[in-house]
């Protein structure tokens, strides 16, 4: 994927409700927050329990380090100036499949459209610049998730049996979907 100049440090996306920025300082309490949602935790892999220092760790170090390595970036999900939940695009120029999108949300965010908002508007910013196509996995068992995907116009392709691997050893059969810059 050509990022074109695109400096991913500084890269904002924006829709009618949304805006999608680099996190700040200030954005780490509404991640710890956040990634205390048991629906969070047992979806994305994150460490349980999710404490302060990992989210300092991942605003402040590991978020900032894959922009500047220009491997992906994750961004706040900011809605009238709350943060509302992480979304990013990964694998930049790494994977076969394209960059792969993720997102999670508060629960008091939920049930408004707004990961279906992201999700579609990271796409079409990642096909924008020039990606073949762009990915996302969810747990089969995770059909919110799927939901979002297919609202957000993804196309499911298959199921990639045992790919998710979780903190407890166990291992999740993952629905595939994906867009096209022809979708």
């Amino acid at each position: 994927m050509d990022l074109g100049g695109i400096d991913l440090t500084t890269e904002v996306v924006r829709t009618d409700r949304l805006l999608l920025r680099p996190f700040r300082e200030d954005d780490v309490e509404a991640v710890l927050a956040g990634c205390q949602d048991p629906d969070v935790q047992r979806w994305i892999n994150i460490p349980v329990p999710y404490t302060r220092a990992d989210a300092l760790a991942y605003v402040l170090e590991d978020s900032p380090a894959e922009r500047r390595a220009g491997a992906g970036t994750n961004l706040a999900i900011e809605v009238d100036g709350t943060v509302v939940g992480s979304t990013g695009v990964h694998r930049i120029g790494q994977h076969p499949m394209g960059p792969e999108i993720g997102y999670w949300l508060a629960p008091s965010a939920r049930g408004r459209g707004y990961a279906a908002e992201t999700t579609h508007a990271l796409a079409e910013w990642a096909l924008g610049l020039g990606a073949h196509r762009v990915y996302l996995v969810a747990d089969v068992r995770n059909t919110g998730s799927q939901a979002v995907a297919r609202r957000a116009g993804f196309t499911q392709e298959g199921v990639l049996r045992s790919y998710l691997a979780y903190r407890d050893g166990s291992r999740g059969d993952a629905a595939v979907f994906s867009r096209l810059p022809t979708d």
